[in-house]
């Protein structure tokens, strides 16, 4: 019951960070739609850690490079999402009101995928591989 409860959590929480999101898109005072292309680093910030976890057998090992190494492209993944609304802010594409929102979204969202991984990540009977 705990993972139904898990999992109900997060989607909540991706639910507000996607608002946060939507709402530096859509409101009358920005109306600029460009900010929605950080949804392309919220699909591809795990690739990595899927990859390394698939080729990495030893689940043992303290570290690997390999999964040193995704840890490095999700870190730059998540820093370029961050990136993204700002550099649009600076040019002058978007407002900053709306920078600020897609930024709360940003934290929100990564702090979701990171707590999905958390949760469901672990070798526990209740495991994101089930679902």
């Amino acid at each position: 019951m705990a993972g139904v409860k898990a999992l109900v959590a997060l989607s909540f929480s991706g639910a507000i960070g996607l608002t946060f999101l939507m709402l530096g898109c859509a409101l009358e005072d920005y109306g600029v739609y460009w900010p929605l292309f950080v949804l392309i680093f919220y699909v591809i910030s795990p690739i990595p850690y899927f990859i390394a976890k698939r080729v990495t057998y030893d689940s043992d090992a303290t570290s690997s490079a390999c999964r040193e190494l995704a840890y490095f492209f999700t870190t730059g993944i998540v820093v370029s999402a961050f990136g993204l609304p700002v550099i649009l802010a600076r040019v002058n594409v978007i407002k900053w009101g709306a920078c600020g929102l897609v930024l709360a979204g940003n934290a929100v969202i990564f702090l979701t995928i990171q707590g999905f991984f958390l949760v469901f990540g672990r070798g526990d009977d209740f495991s994101w591989e089930q679902w």
